[in-house]
């Protein structure tokens, strides 16, 4: 006799067949099982019902669709925070990945952000809790720099930005360059901080007007003239620089405060 298979922990249902593509580079990066709903269009349930009844087979979620559609689709099914599976909504542009239910319980906010590393999109996350936290840490570092060093660094940062509200708990995200994003110091700093991890593509970086001191070294061996106040200013495109580059063992930090972007953008002429 066969033991069965358990279900993967994660699902992706793309909404059309043209979304194919994307939710298999997504699910080569992140595992989890595929689906392909259109097969059953033509004489069999619906997709509504045919999601329905998927729902809770999978811990997470990640569909490739309109929102409109998602909302659709779940209209029902959501029992409780504690129990419903996490949904991440992301378009077939690949521009947005939206944690649409179980952002916290569920780890839909979380999850947005490995489909942001996956695609370049941007992750899209409004529960509460991350929209009272109004800095962005921009961190470089040298290869194989440890959680501790960037530890350091980060409270040093904290520390000169002589403000009292930048302290570690009122950090919403840290942002760094593409080629960091597996670096395994700044990985376990922030998984021991509980901080989701911004990639920006180097060709943005690039792209970014330089709001410091330029760095040789890294222009040299990036390509960019720096990484943490770019990254940073990117991340958080409506805020402020609390504090610009800050170097220390090897570990460059940058603050961007955007505590009061939604008023700058109503009030300004």
């Amino acid at each position: 006799m066969n033991t069965p298979v358990a279900p993967a922990e994660l699902g992706l249902w793309p909404v059309r067949a043209e979304a194919a593509a994307l939710a298999m580079r997504l699910q080569d990066s992140l595992g989890g099982e595929l689906y392909q709903p259109w097969l059953n269009d033509q004489g069999g349930p619906s997709q509504r019902q045919q999601f329905a009844l998927a729902y809770r087979r999978h811990r997470q979620w990640i569909m490739i669709g309109a929102t409109g559609i998602a909302v659709r689709f779940l209209d029902g099914l959501p029992q409780d925070k504690h129990s419903d599976p996490a949904v991440v909504v992301v378009d077939e542009a690949g521009r947005f990945a939206i944690a649409l239910l179980a952002g916290h319980e569920g780890g839909a906010n979380s999850l947005a952000y490995r489909v942001a590393q996956c695609t370049g999109a941007q992750p899209v996350v409004t529960t509460a809790t991350e929209a009272v936290k109004p800095l962005v840490l921009g961190i470089g570092c040298r290869k194989l720099a440890s959680a501790e060093q960037i530890g350091r660094a980060v409270a040093q940062a904290l520390a000169l930005a002589q403000c009292p509200d930048a302290t570690l708990a009122q950090v919403r995200e840290v942002a760094t360059i593409d080629i960091k994003a597996e670096e395994p110091g700044l990985l376990a700093f922030c998984a021991t901080h509980g901080l989701p991890l911004r990639v920006i593509a180097r060709e943005q970086i690039a792209q970014r007007a330089w709001v410091g001191k330029p760095s040789d070294w890294v222009r040299q061996n990036v390509g960019v003239e720096g990484v943490c106040e770019p990254a940073a200013l990117i991340a958080s495109p409506r805020g402020r620089l609390l504090l610009g580059k800050m170097a220390l063992d090897g570990v460059t930090v940058a603050i961007v405060d955007d505590a009061e972007g939604w008023r700058n953008v109503v009030e300004s002429p």
